[in-house]
């Protein structure tokens, strides 16, 4: 069989399972990328801290598109930023060459309801070429799939309440940041919690400029309620921050976080619907104190109530494990920005991926057909 071929974009922590996860399952590494210039020339071994070489060198991010155009290239694995404009300009280079991309970009889960206009921009641009773009990771599992099939088993939901908590330091400096992590607390209020002071009217107005700087369960409730067939009449924010209660050492961000000051905040999205189903979710991003761990709890409350709690859950690795094992829905997906609430449930796979894609040779002349018949389409003159 004809192994699937994938890039790496972003050569950070989370490619350290990415590209392993990835490899294990018959994918074929051919391209890693990355800004940093301590790795650019390096072998790609370097980000799954291996002493056998992959044979692939880290290159630049200047050559991303480039390769593209040169190589054949299946499906490219996006793991940097957390924000969807931040990485819309990856995205684009990939749609307007016709590959597959699959990012842990938390906004990318559900861009639809925080940047309609750069969300509606690249699913145009993507349907013209014929790829895939979409955001996968932890919350495709954890905070979307997960509730979706409980409320399968479930007459009628009168409220979802949902948090989830994870470690900032197993992300980079960049989620870190976001979090308001290493600031004092009047410093997060202007910086962090002032974003969300606003009425509903001045955030739909930033949400149409693509100005709007949403937490993740922003879009995961947005993720639910298509999901569930709910339609939303009022969404809104709140961010809090945590306190350190002594001080804290913090290797992503170089420094300690003194007493008193931000370990990081939660994030608390409220969502009323139409059909009276209210959605209450909390993600809790911050500097783990030495007695803290993740934790994923989710209730479902109606006719029957129904709680799920996951405790110490190893939020990295299935974050990575999510993406990887997307790769199958993505290939056979809809083009376009097609998010993962219109794909089959993110199931194990237990063989190489690509025994799981039916492989055709593309007859197509101008038009390609492919996708039509749900097959991934290996037509690469048509990037």
């Amino acid at each position: 069989m004809e192994k699937i071929k994938m890039v790496q974009y972003g050569c950070g922590k989370m490619s350290k399972w990415t590209i392993r996860y990835a490899i294990e399952k018959g994918v074929q590494l051919v391209g890693a990328f990355d800004i940093n210039e301590d790795i650019i020339g390096k072998d790609a071994s370097i980000c799954i801290e291996s002493k056998k070489k992959l044979g692939v060198k880290i290159q630049h991010a200047d050559e991303f598109e480039k390769f593209l155009q040169e190589n054949e290239v299946d499906v490219v694995i996006v793991t940097t930023t957390s924000l969807f404009s931040e990485n819309y300009p990856i995205y684009e280079i990939c749609a307007r060459n016709g590959v597959n991309a699959i990012s842990t970009c938390e906004e990318a889960f559900f861009a639809q309801n925080s940047n309609p206009k750069l969300a509606k921009q690249l699913d145009k641009l993507a349907k013209e070429t014929g790829c895939t773009i979409c955001g996968s990771g932890y919350q495709d599992v954890f905070w979307g799939n997960l509730i979706s099939v409980l409320g399968g088993s479930t007459h009628k939901i009168k409220t979802i309440r949902g948090k989830s908590s994870y470690n900032v330091e197993d992300y980079g400096i960049s989620l870190a940041k976001v979090h308001g992590a290493g600031l004092t607390v009047e410093e997060f209020e202007k910086e962090i919690a002032s974003v969300d002071e606003i009425s509903d009217k001045e955030r739909q107005k930033l949400i149409d400029e693509g100005n709007y700087a949403p937490s993740y369960m922003w879009n995961v409730n947005g993720w639910l309620c298509s999901k569930l067939g709910l339609t939303p009449t009022r969404q809104t924010q709140k961010t809090i921050p945590h306190i350190a209660k002594t001080d804290l050492e913090s290797t992503t961000l170089g420094m300690t976080i003194t007493k008193g000051n931000c370990t990081g905040m939660s994030a608390i999205v409220t969502t009323e619907t139409k059909e009276g189903t209210t959605i209450i979710s909390e993600c809790i991003g911050k500097v783990y104190a030495p007695d803290e761990f993740d934790c994923n709890d989710w209730t479902l409350e109606g006719e029957p109530t129904t709680r799920v709690v996951i405790e110490r859950p190893a939020t990295p690795e299935l974050t990575c494990a999510s993406v990887i094992n997307r790769i199958v829905e993505v290939l056979v997906a809809e083009p376009g920005y097609t998010t993962t609430d219109q794909m089959p449930e993110n199931i194990y796979k237990s063989h190489n991926l690509d025994e799981y894609i039916e492989f055709v040779d593309c007859c197509c002349d101008d038009e390609c057909h492919c996708h039509e018949d749900g097959h991934s389409c290996h037509c690469h003159d048509h990037k």
